[in-house]
């Protein structure tokens, strides 16, 4: 399954809203999944410094993820392939 990296904006002083957007991704994902698209959430990963969430994927399109983003009120600058 392709991996996507999400990208997002949230400054410094709202470092707590990374932690949770990175919940309410996984529960849009699983909720996605439960309707027939495998997309699974991998982790987030926040550097205030950079003031950059990246949200990590596995989904068989980015069409597919953009629509987690969606449900999740995640805004996203990018998303693009991934490879670990």
């Amino acid at each position: 399954m392709p991996r996507y990296l999400v990208e997002a904006y949230v400054p410094r002083s709202r470092a707590s809203d990374a932690g949770a957007a990175g919940r309410d991704a996984r529960t849009a994902a699983e909720e996605i999944a439960r309707e027939g698209t495998p997309v699974q959430y991998v982790r987030t990963t926040f550097l205030p410094e950079d003031e950059t969430c990246f949200h990590v994927f596995e989904a068989p399109s980015a069409e597919a993820v953009s629509e987690v983003c969606r449900r999740a009120g995640i805004v996203s600058g990018r998303i693009i392939p991934a490879v670990e």
